[in-house]
């Protein structure tokens, strides 16, 4: 697949200009609300529905040397943390341009690599003031806690930079706080439909509350003022910000922000696991459901094996897997204990015979082939086959060693085969002709979960089985009842494999439409691993883009700072450097920092365009604008990005709204893949830079004079 060009100019840096022109086809794959993509092969004029950084890449002609670093830096991410891909593929494009821009102002090429570096490590300690942690006991409260089914909302939380002007017209309120909600604020019940949208009050002449709001008690809103005062997030001042006013802000030796001033501490911190849940879900309800759902019947799994053991419970995602089905109705999608998988419709007599019985098992760790050797496995070179093209002998040959496996089989007493690797078609036919069930591709955890729950013993051949290595106990069933219709277009059927004891959950995503099955795979372990990581770390950031709006402010201010006192105190790192360096540091580095800054601005205009119905990326990035210089005349950043995540009467909500207020979930982020992601993004601009530098830089005297060349860039 190849992507439209973008015309490069050959006389500024090529592959900065490919690394932006790259990353420009996945902007509308930033937040919540992603625009599909069609990409089309030119030569076969086949299409394919795209919705994710990872699955455009890989669709993409990317056979450029940049190119190939791009997609490699997304895989890595993805690989390792299962998103953040978009973030990083953006900022790709924003740091490119910038990095481009500093070239063209003449800035030196040593001086671009450091003062970005040193800013992008400046904001990531900024903003560990905004991390919030998660209280260790989190599931011990989840069977008492509300689930997905239950009617109940969150604590009120503003996604702070998705708020309409005040300015905006009561109508034109209405209209964008609807948009707002069904696309970007996820303001769902927990049965995961949307609810009522906050009723919008002039500040003097208010509107008519609807005809259930003289019911609603004034306690309600009365207490959740009081929640949200209680729970604001708490800061620790960063070393470039004088601290104001009389409020002074600790850490705890537990990870709890805390608030020190005459009134009583308030703490904040993530203590509900639906709450959690809901803000990593960034608008993905649905999927994030199925998430919960696996995450609850695995925390059940656990209770039940561990008795009164009192060993805590820990989110297992290894033991989590998809089942896809196109063509079925979106209603069949659910989580179910045990491992589903698809076979062939020929095989639903064998299934109806082998089910409502237990069954016994063996696991091939490898290939179920006549040819298969394990990898350590050294052919003799004493032997020479010669008749190896003669298709007859080698027929002979599978079919003795099928008629072999069928014995060792029927030995044993065997009814189900299953196989890490691929199976032999011809042992398939035997084998269910003899009302047994060879499985093949079965994921390498899956065995491992099998061989724990019936006590059989994985193999690398047949020929190793005894009765030692088979498991017993094992369930074979449908799946559920299929409609004729669709079980005839696919051709295939669901079953599952139970036992007694087994700590494994599928997850079955459907869709009539197949091209959007993928889709729902890929946001469903985004959702599940957001919250493994989050989980994992014990702690999240505040989310709804307060992280990248810090970064910008605070770098800002950093600019400020370099250019308004001479740099003085903010390059203790230029010591025994030329003065011709630390004149340029105090010349430009206020340049570099202001166009790393610009990235952010990017990337926080793109967010709202995305998802808050901006009509232009423009008209967002004036309302981001209207927002820094807030924060700048605060003289805290970060505290003004609390305070908004925190008060109710910013933007849209008000504090004498009315008595019916309805509650709005916070947003939040993972903290290390978010971070990484930024690391990967800025480390292959500079890797790009770089390189095209040091390939100049090589060539001899006599073909570039290094005088007349100073000042330009040969490519």
């Amino acid at each position: 697949m190849v992507m439209a060009c973008r015309v490069i100019n050959k006389r500024r840096h090529v592959g900065l200009q490919q690394l932006s022109s790259f990353a420009e086809t996945g902007r509308t794959f930033l937040g919540p609300v992603k625009s599909s993509k069609f990409i089309i092969d030119e030569e076969c004029r086949e299409s394919v529905l795209i919705s994710s950084t990872v699955r455009l890449l890989e669709s993409l002609d990317l056979t450029s040397a940049v190119g190939q670093l791009l997609r490699e830096a997304v895989q890595a991410q993805s690989n390792t943390y299962r998103t953040g891909t978009s973030t990083l593929l953006f900022l790709v494009g924003a740091w490119s341009s910038a990095a481009e821009e500093c070239l063209h102002l003449g800035v030196p090429m040593s001086l671009i690599v450091s003062v970005m570096s040193e800013g992008l490590n400046s904001c990531i300690e900024e903003v560990v003031s905004l991390q919030v942690p998660i209280q260790y006991n989190v599931f011990d409260r989840m069977v008492n806690t509300k689930t997905f089914s239950g009617p109940e909302t969150f604590s009120v939380g503003v996604y702070p930079f998705l708020q309409i002007p005040s300015g905006t017209g009561l109508i034109q309120k209405e209209r964008a706080l609807r948009d707002v909600a069904s696309q970007s604020l996820a303001i769902y019940s927990l049965s995961g439909r949307p609810v009522k949208s906050p009723q919008l009050v002039r500040s003097q002449d208010k509107v008519e509350a609807d005809e259930n709001t003289s019911q609603t008690p004034q306690t309600l809103k009365n207490s959740l003022l009081a929640d949200t005062r209680c729970r604001k997030s708490v800061l620790t001042h960063s070393r470039h910000f004088s601290r104001t006013g009389n409020n002074q802000w600790i850490s705890k030796p537990d990870g709890v922000l805390e608030q020190l001033s005459a009134a009583t501490p308030k703490t904040y911190r993530c203590d509900d696991l639906v709450e959690l849940e809901v803000g990593l879900s960034h608008g993905g309800l649905s999927s994030m459901k199925l998430v919960d759902e696996a995450v609850r019947l695995q925390y059940q799994n656990a209770g039940m094996q561990q008795g009164s053991c009192t060993v805590p419970f820990l989110f297992d995602i290894s033991r989590i897997f998809t089942c896809c089905l196109p063509g079925f109705p979106e209603t069949f999608s659910c989580v179910c204990p045990g491992y589903i998988t698809v076979v062939s419709i020929s095989s639903t007599a064998l299934i109806k015979e082998l089910q409502n019985q237990p069954i016994r098992v063996v696991l091939v760790e490898g290939d179920l082939t006549e040819n298969y050797r394990h990898l350590g496995f050294n052919k003799s070179a004493s032997i020479k086959t010669v008749s190896e093209s003669l298709k007859v002998q080698r027929d002979g040959s599978e079919e003795l060693w099928t008629d072999h496996v069928l014995q060792v089989l029927i030995k044993f007493n065997v009814n189900l085969v299953l196989a890490q690797g691929n199976v032999s078609e011809r042992l398939v036919e035997k084998c269910t002709d003899s009302k047994r069930l060879v499985i093949g591709s079965v994921n390498g955890h899956v065995m491992q979960a099998f061989a724990e729950a019936s006590g059989a013993v994985q193999v690398t051949y047949i020929t190793q089985v005894n009765e030692n290595c088979v498991g017993g106990g094992v369930c074979v069933t449908i799946w559920r009842s299929i409609p004729s219709d669709a079980a005839d277009e696919i051709n295939r059927m669901a079953i599952m494999l139970r036992t007694e004891g087994i700590n494994l959950v599928t997850v079955v995503l459907t869709s009539p439409v197949t091209a959007q099955v993928q889709t729902k795979e890929d946001t469903f372990w985004t959702c599940a691993y957001r919250l493994y990581h989050a989980l994992k770390e014990q702690k999240v950031f505040l989310g709804g883009g307060a992280v990248e709006f810090l970064c910008l402010s605070h770098l800002q201010i950093l600019a400020e700072q370099s250019v308004n006192k001479g740099n003085q105190g903010c390059s203790g790192w230029l010591h025994n450097t030329s003065s011709w360096l630390a004149s340029s540091v105090t010349q430009y580095r206020p340049t570099v920092l202001k166009l790393l800054a610009n990235g952010w601005r990017r990337y926080l205009s793109t967010l709202l365009y995305n998802t808050a119905s901006y009509s232009s990326e423009f008209e967002a990035g004036t309302f981001i604008q209207h927002h820094l210089q807030n924060a700048t005349d605060s003289g805290s950043p970060s505290s003004y990005v609390l305070n908004e995540y925190s008060k109710l009467n910013s933007g849209i909500l008000n504090s004498d709204i009315s008595d019916k207020l309805e509650q709005i979930p916070r947003v939040y982020d993972i903290v290390t893949p978010k971070i990484e992601a930024w690391r990967r993004a800025l480390d292959l601009v500079l890797l790009v830079l770089q390189t095209d530098s040091e390939i100049i830089t090589g060539l001899e005297q006599t073909q570039i004079n290094s005088q007349e060349s100073e000042g330009f860039l040969f490519l």
